[in-house]
């Protein structure tokens, strides 16, 4: 009997070992199925990333085609209120407005423009001194003489287009 129960015990163990070798291989299948879940997960994002990136180019394209035509109708409004002769224009939809900037004052080179600055022209903070850029901008509209070491830059005339929205536009309707 003892040969048939170490026989018996040989089944159990093998069957046992089978088992065991059985579950180790079905556990690494269930690793191999989340390998294969993770990689399709990370594939979905790069395509999504990809398609992304290919409607945001076609959204540029497009909308630089739209920008040109929104320039150009830009011009032909700033040619308009140029002709008319007239700083505003208000209209129904929006206001069309000509504004010149005002000059502008740069320091090209601040050791010359120190070296013959007076008080008119900086503001002096005790231990420093630096230019103030609007006194220096009254101190020439006034003396006319330029001072060394400044630079005018004269201010331009802007178009400026103001769109009025539709929230304005349903505010101003007058009640029936």
């Amino acid at each position: 009997m003892t040969e048939e129960t170490n026989f018996i015990e040989d089944l159990i163990a093998e069957a046992e070992a089978n088992e065991e070798k059985k579950t180790l291989a079905y556990f690494d299948l269930i690793i191999m199925e989340i390998a294969r879940l993770e990689e399709e997960i990370s594939e979905n994002f790069n395509n999504s990333d990809q398609e992304a990136a290919i409607i945001k180019q076609w959204a540029l394209s497009r909308n630089n085609v739209l920008q040109e035509k929104s320039d150009f109708l830009k011009l032909k409004l700033e040619n308009f209120i140029r002709e008319e002769g007239k700083k505003t224009i208000d209209l129904p939809h929006g206001t069309l407005k000509i504004r010149k900037l005002p000059d502008k004052v740069e320091i090209t080179d601040i050791e010359t423009f120190l070296l013959n600055a007076n008080q008119d022209v900086v503001t002096i903070i005790p231990e420093s001194v630096k230019p103030d850029l609007t006194k220096i901008k009254t101190y020439i509209r006034n003396s006319g003489r330029q001072l060394p070491g400044v630079t005018i830059i004269e201010g331009v005339e802007q178009f400026k287009l103001t769109l009025k929205s539709k929230e304005t536009k349903n505010d101003n309707t007058p009640e029936t």
